[in-house]
């Protein structure tokens, strides 16, 4: 499942941008290679993130996985409700497992991110698997 609306990296996370300010989260594909997510470690309000730079962990019943920030900016607010109850990464990676939302601070570094039709491109590489039309 890859929504349309939002911007993807080559790494698996996905951006919702409004206005300023971006959403960041994992995406579906994402989850289900980890398996059952058990911890989440995000950086803190006011804290930096630089785009393609580690920004925190994910760890599953698998293995723990960095999570790489899709943009530059200021942590505005971070989802305690993930650090709380991981599975919602599981349950919900596009809604209630969201993890962080970012103050922009370089809208440009979005035209470096894929659309949904390129993230499906690169998941279907990724996985092997032949698109479906």
């Amino acid at each position: 499942m890859v929504p349309e609306g939002l911007l993807y990296s080559k790494e698996h996370e996905w951006v919702k941008v409004d206005g300023e300010v971006a959403t960041v989260g994992i995406t579906d594909f994402a989850q289900e290679q980890l398996g059952d997510v058990v911890f989440v470690e995000l950086p803190s309000k006011g804290e930096q993130v630089r785009q393609f730079a580690s920004l925190g962990v994910v760890e599953s019943v698998k293995a723990a996985s960095d999570v790489y920030s899709p943009v530059s900016g200021e942590v505005a607010e971070r989802n305690v409700d993930v650090i709380e109850k991981p599975e919602l990464v599981n349950e919900s990676p596009y809604q209630k497992g969201w993890l962080l939302k970012v103050r922009l601070a370089d809208r440009g570094e979005l035209k470096g991110l894929l659309s949904p039709g390129d993230y499906r491109a690169h998941i279907g590489e990724t996985t092997g698997a032949a698109g479906a039309d």
